[in-house]
């Protein structure tokens, strides 16, 4: 049985997945993130890092722990309900260019045999599932999400 979606519930998603997106790439490049980007997961979400998985918040700490600093540049992304909860779960897609390492805020213009500072072209998407210990969301109102899958692979 699928439900149809309104023009409402199309836009309310519009707005999660930009609010997730901005959120969720500033929680990434900030010196904090290793504390903070694992609050957007759960116990039981999965993630898979360039060919590399990981499982839960343990999961993520660890691999975020590891991974030198970073700059993330969003350069589109897309969302859609899916239909079967209200409100709905989300996949959401991202493109973009990361830059990593230790100028991570000034990209490198030059080649080198190093990534770091080398901006590369990523390519993430994001199963985001309304979160049921969160208030339930009114009418208009965007609902609180985390990710319950995500994969992220370098493009370029």
């Amino acid at each position: 049985m699928s439900t149809a979606f309104t023009r409402d519930d199309i836009d309310i998603s519009t707005r999660a997945a930009d609010q997730f997106t901005r959120l969720y790439y500033s929680t990434y490049d900030s010196p904090a993130r290793a504390d903070d980007l694992p609050k957007f997961y759960r116990a039981t979400s999965t993630l898979t890092w360039n060919g590399n998985p990981c499982q839960g918040v343990d999961g993520v700490k660890k691999l975020i722990q590891n991974m030198p600093s970073t700059k993330h540049e969003v350069q589109s992304y897309d969302c859609h309900p899916i239909p079967g909860s209200r409100p709905p779960s989300l996949l959401v897609t991202v493109a973009g260019n990361v830059t990593h390492g230790k100028n991570s805020e000034h990209p490198v213009t030059t080649p080198s045999r190093s990534i770091d500072g080398q901006p590369r072209v990523f390519f993430q998407t994001f199963m985001l599932v309304p979160d049921p210990a969160a208030p339930v969301a009114g009418v208009g109102e965007v609902a609180k999400y985390y990710v319950d899958a995500d994969s992220m692979r370098f493009v370029g």
